[in-house]
């Protein structure tokens, strides 16, 4: 998949895990360097969301879907945002785990390595049962992210998985 910024083009890496396979859960260190883990069942509907920088952008968009999530009484949602590598000061986030990929697993398992070595700007929903429900990859990173879309995938998925089986 080719993904543009400015002038440059990109390329992944690998193909991005696919909607109804089962995530992996991965390990990631936050800005204290402590290690934390995302992905996989864990019982809770999650919000995964990579990207190669961190700008006044991106934080204005997490600001706006934590308002949609509250505004919609989507509670209990796992948030997190994901950087390759710590080069860049991760910022801590109210309500949201913010971390980078200093094993490089979730950029392999995912998918979502770009050829310069990192993340694409993606956002994905993992159902309560683990499996990816719904995810978005931006061609272009400075485009922002279809929240509508996405407020809509978060709803289904938090209210899909009973907890008794196939659903």
């Amino acid at each position: 998949m080719q993904i543009n910024y400015n002038t440059s083009t990109l390329y992944l890496e690998d193909m991005p895990l696919d909607i109804g396979y089962a995530s992996e859960k991965v390990s990631l260190k936050n800005h204290k360097n402590e290690t934390f883990s995302i992905g996989g069942q864990n019982g809770f509907t999650q919000l995964l969301i990579t990207t190669p920088f961190i700008d006044n952008a991106l934080i204005s968009q997490l600001k706006e879907i934590d308002t949609l999530l509250s505004i919609n009484a989507l509670n209990g949602i796992t948030k997190a945002l994901i950087v390759a590598n710590n080069k860049d000061e991760i910022p801590a986030l109210e309500e949201w785990l913010s971390g980078y990929d200093y094993d490089e697993a979730f950029g392999d398992y995912y998918g979502v390595r770009l050829s310069n070595k990192e993340l694409a700007k993606t956002l994905f929903i993992i159902s309560k049962d683990g499996a990816v429900f719904y995810h978005e990859i931006l061609d272009d990173l400075n485009a922002p992210f279809s929240f509508d879309k996405a407020l809509s995938k978060i709803v289904a998925a938090n209210s899909c998985y009973t907890g008794k089986g196939c659903h």
